[in-house]
């Protein structure tokens, strides 16, 4: 089959100007890109007259969480509605591979405490068809995608397989075996291996997720297998012994590239980012630092308070089912041990929180903690648990967590040593949506804020990821590449405001957000999206190998 795509202001990818042309795609790759009106179709020609929209090569979204929202929701939504062809999943040390039968529950309740998944939803939409890494890469490659999607291996669920939950150092017997389980995982086409060190991440039962257990030797190791194999990715969460100066290190010593979460502008520390940037760009090595064009905003519920883990007293809370926090809260002693802490570690932060979703607090709502605190001759700690109290526990705060540096956000996007990603697709789905972010990327930062070009914007979010990502065959328009294309309208995409929606397993709700301008996709040569609106069961991707 032919499709012929006239009318196009093209950007490639590359960082070229727009130039109008036509682009000529035969079964799922481009075969030319002519000068308009070159090529006349024919019979068997499918012809989309584009009309000046702009058409670029699909958008690669390289941080999501959709290791589990794959095995009930093929489509992948929201990231499908905003130009995305290509997601990678398995991002900081976590997964749903491998896991042995009796380990189900602490993987479930890892992703429910670290990423903000609903339980409910993980019971009862993830079919445990797999044990192995192996063994899930052939139920993805089974499974219907609108979408490309790679993984890592998360340190996590490996970990865990290997350790069965002990919270300790590796033997170099254990080591070993998490080497071999590895390489058989980049061997079946995991695209690289991911690790987390961050003292926030706290998993089942309020514990540290497993990989923050691992000696830095033994992550070291598991780069040397990358290595090895002569590809494959590393991606980790910065913690203790676990910055630029080690990045550097590993990739220079295993050839390997490193991208590691995350870098983040705040308002607070301004020019903080960009000192780090420079920091880490004299030295050697390939290694990202991942960025996000959006500030971090959750929405919260008490019920999971999963942002304040990082604080010991509220590690307390996430060892508790979510029905019995609620007596924490009310206990005098409990709150007396954690006001000082959560106060100095939040500092920064009261002043941007408020109500936002409430059944009782109308009369607050928008109004900053702090103030409101000041106000009732209380603290905003205090405040924030007697609201969620006194609404049964459904208020819904909205929290400005991190990356509120707006104009070092801009700095930090128009700056080519920095690489685009943090959309944490698939996860805190009750708390944030930020899946929509290129979509804000092509809205705000370029149409609006003009702090990059549209060609730079469109680089961003394809060849750079596809590169940095050893993606090939993908992230640019040119003859021999596969068709994942995007035809949009500069001058209308963008995202819309977040809206709760109750769609997933278990009756479950998240926050989506839906696109504007995006009028035509295609992956790998099928149409997926077609005049604004999704194409009914297309599902042409594909699980992309290593």
């Amino acid at each position: 089959m032919t499709l012929l795509l006239r009318g196009a202001r093209l950007i490639d990818g590359t960082g070229s100007p727009a130039r109008a042309a036509d682009v000529v795609v035969t079964d799922d790759r481009i075969t030319d890109v002519t000068d308009p009106g070159a090529v006349a179709p024919g019979p068997d020609t499918e012809v989309v007259d584009l009309d000046g929209l702009a058409l670029a090569p699909g958008f690669i979204d390289i941080h999501t969480h959709y290791d589990a929202q794959i095995l009930w929701d093929g489509d992948l939504t929201p990231s499908c509605w905003h130009g995305v062809t290509t997601v990678v999943m398995g991002n900081c040390g976590f997964g749903v591979a491998p896991t042995k039968p009796e380990h189900r529950d602490i993987i479930v309740r890892t992703l429910e405490n670290v990423e903000g998944m609903s339980a409910e939803a993980l019971e009862a939409g993830i079919d445990w068809c797999f044990e192995t890494f192996p063994e899930y890469v052939d139920a993805l490659d089974r499974r219907q995608k609108r979408l490309n999607v790679g993984a890592f291996v998360g340190h996590t669920p490996l970990r865990l397989y290997v350790l069965g939950g002990e919270e300790r150092a590796a033997t170099e017997d254990e080591v070993a075996t998490m080497r071999r389980l590895l390489r058989q995982a980049v061997d079946a086409g995991a695209v690289g291996f991911s690790t987390s060190r961050q003292p926030a991440h706290q998993g089942a039962y309020g514990r540290p997720v497993p990989s923050r257990f691992a000696e830095v030797d033994e992550i070291d190791a598991m780069a040397a297998v990358l290595g090895e194999a002569g590809k494959g990715v590393m991606q980790i969460s910065i913690g203790p012994g676990m910055f630029v100066d080690q990045f550097s290190d590993l990739a220079v010593r295993y050839g390997v590239p490193v991208t590691w979460t995350a870098l983040m502008a705040r308002a607070d520390r301004p020019g903080g980012a960009m000192r780090t940037v420079k920091r880490g760009s004299a030295l050697p090595g390939e290694v990202y630092p991942q960025i996000a064009c959006r500030p971090i905003v959750m929405q919260i519920v008490l019920t999971d308070p999963a942002p304040l883990g990082e604080i010991d007293e509220w590690k307390e809370v996430l060892a508790q089912p979510r029905a019995d926090r609620i007596a924490l809260y009310r206990d005098p002693s409990w709150r007396d041990r954690a006001r000082k802490p959560t106060l100095e570690a939040w500092h920064h932060r009261w002043a941007k929180i408020d109500v936002q979703e409430t059944d009782v607090h109308s009369d607050v709502v928008g109004i900053p903690l702090s103030r409101l605190a000041d106000e009732r001759g209380t603290t905003p700690f205090d405040l924030l648990l007697d609201l969620a109290l006194a609404d049964d526990m459904v208020t819904r705060f909205r929290v400005v967590l991190d990356n509120d540096g707006d104009d070092e956000i801009g700095e930090l996007l128009a700056d080519k040593r920095t690489l685009l990603g943090l959309s944490d697709a698939g996860a805190h789905a009750t708390q944030l949506c930020d899946a929509c972010y290129s979509t804000h990327l092509l809205g705000h930062w370029v149409r609006e804020r003009r702090a990059l070009s549209l060609e730079d914007a469109v680089w961003r979010l394809t060849e750079h990821p596809a590169r940095a990502f050893r993606i090939a065959d993908r992230g640019a328009i040119r003859p021999g590449y596969y068709a994942d294309l995007v035809a949009f309208d500069p001058d209308t995409i963008g995202a819309t405001a977040t809206e709760r929606v109750t769609d997933q397993p278990g009756g479950a709700d998240r926050l989506v957000a839906h696109s504007t301008g995006v009028e035509h996709m295609w992956v790998n040569g099928v149409a997926t999206r077609t005049a604004g609106a999704d194409v009914a069961g297309a599902s042409a991707g594909r699980f992309l190998r290593s």
